[in-house]
């Protein structure tokens, strides 16, 4: 581990080499740690951000969207001067100026299966901050199947889930299957864009979706890894449910029957 820091990364971390937990040796390890954030919306925008303050030494971006003026009541990692622009690239101008040690690599592509097959691997740690169920299984299958572990956020109106899937371990970590063995059928369920979201609400959550990036990274803490967090910010009420593998699942199971993704 590289314990050589600048006068100037010292001064920058100082309040995290203060804590017992992570000290110069748990800097270290972030700034040698890779996050794959897919979607630099609502969710992405809060936790790239304070990925990128807490010194994650290389943070992928994927967004193939482009800005709008509707994303600024919650994206806050945009500005209203690059409404137009690719929203992986606009989020990178963002992190560059908050940390510019940071090394911020931008895709600006649909997540696919192609995709994911060429960007997964390269990465740690793979966040999922996207808003349709369609990539939310793309990515679940394809972590359990390349090795990746996934933190999984979503957001609706004003309410929150998150959890952290890391099956690709086995027996007894659960995959996203276990929690939606699934997709529901197409319109069924209302994405942001139809039903509404509070925007501080997406806030919360990507900063609850950083915190668990960081904690797996430092390896402290007991991370979300067979619990889903659910949040209902109207109640102020934040309840845990256990996640249990099961071993009939079609992708982790005893009998799995997916070997591939994006078929």
């Amino acid at each position: 581990m590289d314990l050589d820091f600048t006068s100037a990364e010292l001064h920058r971390y100082s309040r995290h080499i203060l804590l017992e937990n992570v000290g110069a040796e748990g800097q270290a390890r972030l700034r040698a740690a890779s996050v794959l954030i897919v979607g630099a919306g609502g969710l992405g925008s809060p936790l790239a951000l304070y990925l990128a303050a807490a010194g994650v030494g290389r943070i992928g971006l994927v967004d193939h969207d482009a800005l709008e003026l509707s994303n600024l009541q919650r994206q806050v990692a945009h500005t209203t001067a690059r409404i137009g622009r690719n929203k992986a690239e606009s989020a990178a101008e963002a992190l560059a100026a908050l940390n510019p040690e940071v090394r911020v690599e931008t895709h600006a592509r649909r997540m696919d299966a192609e995709a994911a097959r060429d960007l997964i691997p390269r990465y740690d740690i793979i966040c999922d901050g996207t808003d349709n169920f369609a990539t939310r299984f793309l990515l679940g299958d394809a972590c359990h199947l390349l090795g990746r572990p996934l933190v999984s956020a979503a957001v609706l109106r004003f309410e929150g889930q998150l959890s952290v899937f890391r099956s690709h371990l086995g027996a007894p970590h659960p995959c996203h299957r276990c929690l939606h063995p699934e997709p529901p059928p197409e319109g069924e369920v209302q994405t942001c864009g139809e039903a509404g979201v509070l925007g501080a609400v997406t806030g919360v959550m990507g900063t609850l979706q950083a915190t668990e990036v960081l904690k797996l990274i430092l390896d402290i803490g007991e991370t979300l890894d067979g619990r889903l967090l659910l949040w209902d910010a109207l109640d102020a009420r934040f309840r845990t449910i256990r996640l249990k593998r099961d071993p009939g699942c079609a992708l982790c199971g005893d009998a799995a029957t997916i070997r591939e993704f994006g078929a």
